[in-house]
């Protein structure tokens, strides 16, 4: 992949918050800045619509005003900017496979469940492989209060490894500690297995059993990023109620997804749609096997 952090931009306040999130990373992490947006005449859509040239100096305008914006607060940043000739979602989908990372804009907080969907950014998560970030603009009714964790949920197996791998990476590169969040619940009767009773009891308990298989989890990350002090919090609850109850103080909330297939592209899972939702802060979605 190439060094480059890649915005999706669409003309809303959302999309200049994400390229405002951007430019802050690519310069934390050396890497350049890509601003495109998705447009292509329709001459036939309808008679109200405006004509081609206005199109093209409206979307021209939206990359340039957001380049100026950067420009203006990180102007030592390598800056490029890039009409695509596509529709929006496929254009967006090549652009998550080329870059680092792709980040988009997002409506998401509301109180209404399905807010997002059948907007962009959750049909680019439904199908991409690649991490995307999705960021909102802050609300102006925003209490100020210290933003200084990188918060990721972490799941069973070696499934997490995508995710607390970027979550500690982005740790590292915005000089935060990081929290490490698993949620459990007891399980149902007819998966408790002797294997699994076997477990439970040789680490004392159902929690201390959960809590051994977070430490297990986090341990290799831990000593490939040692500058990265990590808080292991594990709680009892559904794993999207947990996750947002410890996002009090995060900058960036890291959750993972399965990675798209024939049979599950509508699906992000329960706990990304409620960080989605609900997440007062950028939200990352890390596609894992």
């Amino acid at each position: 992949m190439s060094a480059t952090i890649t915005v999706g931009l669409d003309g809303t306040d959302h999309s200049l918050a994400a390229a405002d999130w951007a430019a802050a990373e690519a310069t934390r992490r050396g890497t350049s800045l890509r601003l495109v947006h998705a447009w292509i005449w329709r001459p036939l859509e309808v008679s109200a619509v405006a004509d081609e040239e206005v199109q093209r100096r409206w979307a021209t305008e939206v990359l340039q005003d957001a380049a100026a914006r950067v420009a203006k607060n990180f102007p030592d940043l390598p800056v490029t900017t890039e009409i695509l000739r596509a529709e929006t979602v496929p254009a967006l989908l090549a652009e998550a496979t080329a870059a680092d990372l792709l980040v988009l804009g997002s409506r998401g907080h509301g109180t209404l469940v399905g807010y997002l969907l059948g907007s962009v950014g959750l049909q680019v998560l439904r199908q991409t492989s690649s991490p995307v970030v999705l960021v909102r603009s802050p609300r102006p009714d925003a209490a100020e209060q210290p933003r200084d964790e990188v918060v990721v949920g972490v799941q069973d197996g070696r499934e997490s490894d995508p995710v607390l791998g970027f979550a500690f990476a982005a740790a590292a590169a915005q000089g935060v500690g990081l929290r490490a969040v698993r949620a459990w619940n007891i399980p149902p009767v007819l998966v408790w297995g002797g294997e699994a009773m076997r477990a439970a009891d040789d680490a004392g308990g159902l929690e201390p059993l959960e809590r051994k298989r977070l430490a297990d989890a986090v341990r290799p990350w831990r000593e490939r990023f040692p500058q990265v002090e990590v808080v292991e919090h594990v709680e009892m609850g559904g794993a999207g109620q947990v996750l947002l109850a410890g996002c009090a103080r995060a900058r960036l909330l890291v959750v993972g997804r399965r990675s798209p297939s024939r049979h599950d592209l509508r699906k992000i899972g329960a706990a990304a749609h409620a960080a989605l939702h609900h997440a007062p802060c950028p939200v990352a979605v890390v596609p894992h096997p």
